[in-house]
């Protein structure tokens, strides 16, 4: 059994998600943006889940969050879930967020980033960019595009491990709303698959997947020359270095 952290759990995907790596007798990390949200987890931790607390929009409870989660243990496999549809958090919660855990958390297994259909729609430009969030600088869609790079950058850059990226469809989330057509199931199956699955499929690194298909990404999310210059810019916006493979 793996011992998988998932942040954004307290509700939508990532709670669906845990709740079945639960019920599949696999130890689960969750994570709250603050001890006000912990009873919407009491559910998960009756069942023997953990919890650690931070707002992701700030990248120094970022990095307290990777702390807390290194202080549990070595973690299996990490899914970064988290994630905001609109307003100035977009990249601090989004990108470097993603970034800041993956840079910090003692490295696992496997690794889970959720992307979006929408990536597509994604400008691949890192002009100008405000990744604190004073401001919005950005879109939902380029926000997407960058984590899927990061995940494309990480596969690449750390070939013993297992990075992917998840495109979980429109699904009735709080985000996605309650008349979204997709399959609620199916948003959070991939991420489980990819996280503990023994499917040799889901073995396979630098992935872009959709209900447990690999598709095809954005062509600037497998450019080597567009990740190395956007690791560069998250790591001047963080003072944070991703470690050498």
């Amino acid at each position: 059994m793996s011992r998988i952290f998932i942040t954004g759990s307290a509700d939508g995907l990532g709670k669906a998600a845990a709740g079945t790596l639960l019920a599949d007798g696999h130890e689960v990390v969750l994570h709250v943006r603050g001890r006000q949200r912990l009873d919407a987890v009491q559910d998960l931790v009756s069942r023997g889940a953990r919890v650690v607390a931070g707002d992701l929009s700030d990248p120094g409870q970022a990095e307290d969050v990777a702390g807390q989660v290194n202080r549990l243990g070595r973690m299996d496999a990490v899914i970064h879930n988290a994630g905001v549809y609109t307003g100035r958090h977009i990249l601090p919660v989004n990108v470097v967020a993603p970034y800041v855990l993956t840079a910090l958390i003692a490295r696992p297994d496997r690794l889970v980033y959720l992307s979006s259909g929408m990536h597509f729609d994604g400008r691949p430009q890192l002009d100008g960019l405000d990744w604190r969030g004073h401001g919005e600088s950005a879109s939902y869609s380029d926000s997407k595009l960058f984590v899927t790079a990061l995940a494309m950058a990480v596969a690449r850059l750390w070939p013993g491990i297992v990075s992917s990226a998840v495109d979980p469809g429109w699904v009735p989330t709080k985000m996605g709303g309650p008349n979204a057509p997709g399959d609620l199931r199916l948003g959070h199956l991939t991420q489980e698959w990819l996280a503990a699955g023994t499917d040799p499929r889901a073995g396979a690194s630098g992935g872009y997947w959709h209900h447990q298909q690999r598709l095809d990404p954005h062509p600037a999310a497998l450019d080597a020359a567009f990740q190395d210059e956007l690791l560069r810019e998250l790591e001047r916006a963080t003072g944070i270095a991703l470690a050498e493979a």
